[in-house]
This record gives C-alpha cells, structure tokens and sequence, in this order.
C-alpha cells in the first residue's frame, strides 16, 4: 500500500510503501511512544521519501541513538521514525497519513518497547 501523510501544518510530506497496510497499526510502551501516544505503522526504509519540508524535520533521539524520531519544527507533530528494531523498517504516524481516521482502527495494540530486544 502506497501512502502520502503529512504533519499539520503541511510543511512537510512524505511518501512511502506500507507492506502490511493498515493492518500493523500499533503503540509503543517505550518511554518516550508511551507519552507520545501516536500510533504507527511499517513502511520500508527504501520507499520514505520526504517530497516537502526536509529542511523542516527536527529530529528527537536518546539512549542508544538508533531509534530516530522525526517531526516538524513548525507545528510539532510526530511524522516518523526510524526503528531500532530493524534497519529496513521505519514506522509513519497512522494519523498523519491522507484520509485515514484513526478512530476507526482502535483498538491498537502495544508493542513492548520496555522491554526492548536491543536491551537484553
């Protein structure tokens, strides 16, 4: 499934492949997603592109650096991430995402980011 999301502002939009769809939406419990609430969903690496706004990313990172999480400098909303868990995925913001109601897709699951694999 392709996609195109954006933050709020419209100062930055993106594009990217969604392999599983809408079907993997889910939230973290990792210190940071569990404040940020937002859900994601897998995109590739290899298909993000950032069509407006890259001048416009702020970048937010901690602990171990790998995981990155992006967002706009304007309006402040999460657009994406790169995961720590795996390289070759990143996750995108179901909520910034065209047309998709998040509403319709509670509940999500959580993943256990607490937890951590990379942490063991």
């Amino acid at each position: 499934m392709d996609i195109r999301a954006s933050c709020h502002c419209g100062a930055v939009v993106l594009s990217a492949t969604l392999p599983h769809g809408l079907s993997d939406a889910a939230r973290c419990t990792c210190s940071f997603c569990a404040r940020r609430q937002a859900a994601a969903v897998t995109a590739t690496t290899a298909s993000l592109k950032i069509l407006k706004g890259a001048d416009n990313l702020g970048l937010y990172t901690w602990g171990t650096q790998t995981a990155q999480h992006y967002f706009c400098k304007t309006c402040g909303i999460y657009t994406h991430h790169q995961r720590r868990s795996d390289p070759d995925e990143c996750g995108i913001n179901l909520g910034c995402i065209d047309g998709v109601k998040t509403w319709e897709h509670e509940p999500f699951p959580w993943n256990d980011g607490v937890n951590h694999p990379s942490d063991q």
